[in-house]
């Protein structure tokens, strides 16, 4: 699986492994590189990303930032580790501030607690998911994750349709940053919102991962992991099924549980 994985996004590092007596060797690692994002020319954020589907990242966090990219690509300086977004009618006053994310968490660097909150309206789709499917999208994210099989060093998110297929998975060492190349794929096939679709991620689900798919329109988050009491907080006050502890054929749901059947 490993074969699969772009050369880009991995690396070679000297590492000595314990027990044994083999000495140094090299193991594969996923990269970590700042990627920033430009509109109109100027500076908006640095993300910590690793690299692959830049213009998708870059599209998909301007959308969950409440921004309306039209499109993205290599800025005209040709600056490394740079994309530049066009969106029409971007009011640099709006942010009030060109901030620093981490790959980790993707507000930290967000200057004010009001600067976290982005608008998103209440997700009203009919979607209902059976049981049995929501149980076995992860282990289908996790067979599409070549990344992870080859660094185990990276978050994964999917996007699958009503009946499981998968649609879109991207990988990042940036759980936020994995979504938001799915949401940039997303915008560039023209099928925002997701009303019909069910995010899958591989790890925690936190508030920004929620907020996110809210902009995104989609009314099912799945994960892995445990939600933070804001994520199931904002899932319920914008009507998103929030599944979380979605493993060995169980889940957890804290939110709209109708969709689930």
């Amino acid at each position: 699986m490993s074969e699969r994985v772009p050369a880009y996004s991995t690396a070679r590092v000297p590492a000595l492994r314990l027990p044994g007596t083999d000495g140094a060797s090299d193991d594969l690692v996923a990269v970590e590189e700042p990627l920033e994002i430009r509109i109109g020319g100027e500076p908006v954020a640095v993300t910590m990303r690793t690299p692959g589907h830049d213009e998708e990242l870059a599209l998909g966090f301007c959308l969950t930032e409440g921004l309306t990219p039209l499109s993205a690509g290599v800025p005209a300086d040709l600056a490394a580790n740079t994309v530049e977004v066009d969106a029409p009618g971007f009011d640099a006053s709006r942010l009030q501030r060109s901030f620093y994310t981490t790959s980790s968490c993707g507000v930290c660097g967000k200057g004010a607690l009001e600067a976290v909150a982005v608008e998103a309206p209440r997700v009203e789709a009919e979607l209902r998911v059976p049981a049995a499917l929501v149980a076995e999208l992860p282990g289908r994210l996790r067979a599409a994750q070549a990344g992870f099989e080859a660094t185990g060093g990276l978050h994964a998110t999917g996007l699958f349709a009503a009946d499981g297929e998968l649609l879109c998975v991207r990988e990042d060492v940036g759980r936020h940053n994995a979504l938001d190349k799915v949401v940039g794929w997303a915008h560039l096939a023209g099928r925002l919102p997701l009303a019909d679709a069910v995010l899958c991620v591989s790890g925690r689900l936190s508030f920004e991962l929620v907020q996110k798919a809210a902009v995104a329109g989609c009314p099912v988050l799945v994960a892995v992991g445990a939600p933070s009491s804001l994520a199931v907080a904002l899932a319920d006050d914008l009507g998103i099924t929030l599944c979380g502890f979605v493993r060995d054929g169980r889940s957890t749901v804290y939110t709209e549980p109708w969709r689930i059947v």
